[in-house]
């Protein structure tokens, strides 16, 4: 099974209120952010059985833009096992269900998300080998327990390959109006 592990993408500063702190969006530059990391799995041919999202407001967001882009016309499910503190036991569960799948895209959050990650590849010994910052995906491909990184995608890398291409740094607005777009049509949390 191939998995890509993404980080949501930007949504402003950390709140003190737990409550609010769950339906925090995205703001705008993630928005962008998000939308750029779609086109680029899209460009790397990413395809996916399945988008798996933590419930939290900025990671369905997140996962909503990348499905999109990457054409991925399944429903978004949201699993309670990629919120911020959620146990091994519990990804590992949500892998298991999905066995039968040949790759799926799970978005969620840090510290869990690099957590989850860093077990795999280390088989078990290490649980900070890898920090996927804001918006980054990396992918695995797990055999049974055991993980291999194949590649790690931060942001910074498909913005710094866009101004290349097109010469100019992308601009935020397009990415939140294809976001406002997205979230309005297919893929929509259940």
């Amino acid at each position: 099974m191939i998995v890509y592990f993404m980080r949501h993408a930007s949504a402003g500063r950390h709140g003190a209120n737990s409550g609010r702190d769950e339906k925090r969006p995205l703001d705008d530059e993630g928005a962008a952010q998000a939308a750029r990391m779609g086109r680029a799995l899209a460009g790397l041919d990413v395809n996916v059985d399945a988008v798996i999202s933590s419930p939290l407001k900025r990671a369905t967001q997140t996962a909503c833009l990348v499905g999109n882009e990457i054409g991925f016309d399944g429903r978004l499910q949201c699993s309670p096992a990629l919120l911020p503190a959620a146990p091994m036991k519990a990804f590992r569960e949500l892998l298991c269900r999905n066995a039968n799948l040949e790759a799926v895209l799970v978005v969620g959050h840090n510290p869990s998300l690099s957590k989850f990650l860093s077990l795999l590849i280390s088989a078990g010994a290490s649980e900070s080998s890898v920090d996927l910052k804001k918006c980054a995906v990396a992918r695995a491909d797990l055999s049974g327990e055991m993980g291999v990184l194949k590649w790690v995608l931060p942001p910074t890398v498909v913005d710094t390959l866009l101004v290349t291409a097109n010469g100019s740094r992308p601009e935020a607005r397009r990415g939140y109006e294809l976001y406002s777009a997205a979230h309005s049509r297919r893929l929509r949390p259940h």
